[in-house]
């Protein structure tokens, strides 16, 4: 069975030109075409946080959003949303708190693909370096604490390095997937946006998606990994 996993700061869904474009951020999401994409920065940060893409938009495509929010406007937690293709089973989904100096959380979602389990997690870590360590052993000790599934976390690490500072509290069993440099979207330097699996999943491809639309829809670019879990 291979997945396609997409993880996708979205930016509020205001562009590099400043303006708010939902149904730009749709067309880059057709572009990568992954089965399960984490969203960052998909609702408002105040008020009624309300979601940046309007659930119109979305019944529109393939993908449906699972339920996280905490408010009635919301697609997410923080910010954070999970979307999965229609033929994808939700067993289970639901927002994380995490230790915070600002506001973030994490999603978390059981599902179930051709009859078997896995879990996926969406984040986006403290930007100042001072919680992210305590916010990823939060994520970990959430896994630890439930059924051992093969397991999937995307998001923005805000991290540069892949084996230093927070990355280190994965140790060497999960696989670190960086496909490259993602921020900012016009001329990226910095690989910011990550995606780790657990040792379940045997490794396909990655990437950092690069179209015309995507340098304008975001200041962050979508990376994928395709990954395949094996018959046991």
């Amino acid at each position: 069975m291979e997945l396609t996993f997409a993880s996708y700061n979205i930016h509020k869904a205001v562009g590099l030109d400043g303006k708010r474009d939902p149904e730009r951020i749709i067309a880059v999401l057709r572009e990568v075409d992954a089965d399960i994409i984490a969203l960052q920065e998909a609702d408002r940060r105040f008020g009624q946080r309300a979601s940046v893409l309007p659930r119109a938009l979305l019944d529109d495509t393939h993908w449906r959003a699972l339920d996280v929010a905490e408010r009635p406007r919301s697609l997410g937690w923080h910010g954070n949303a999970l979307l999965v293709r229609r033929d994808i089973d939700c067993v289970l989904s639901h927002p994380l708190d995490l230790p915070t100096l600002e506001p973030r959380g994490a999603v978390v979602a059981e599902l179930e693909v051709e009859g078997r389990p896995l879990r996926v997690m969406g984040a986006h870590l403290d930007i100042s370096g001072l919680r992210r360590r305590d916010q990823l052993k939060a994520m970990l000790q959430h896994c630890a604490r439930g059924p051992r599934l093969p397991t999937v976390i995307m998001g923005d690490f805000n991290q540069w390095s892949r084996l230093t500072g927070a990355m280190r509290a994965f140790g060497v069993a999960w696989q670190q997937i960086t496909p490259g440099p993602s921020y900012p979207a016009r001329r990226p330097i910095a690989p910011l946006d990550r995606i780790v699996a657990t040792p379940h999943w045997d490794y396909c491809d990655s990437s950092v998606h690069h179209s015309a639309t995507a340098v304008q829809a975001s200041d962050h670019l979508p990376v994928w990994a395709r990954l395949r879990l094996p018959k046991y």
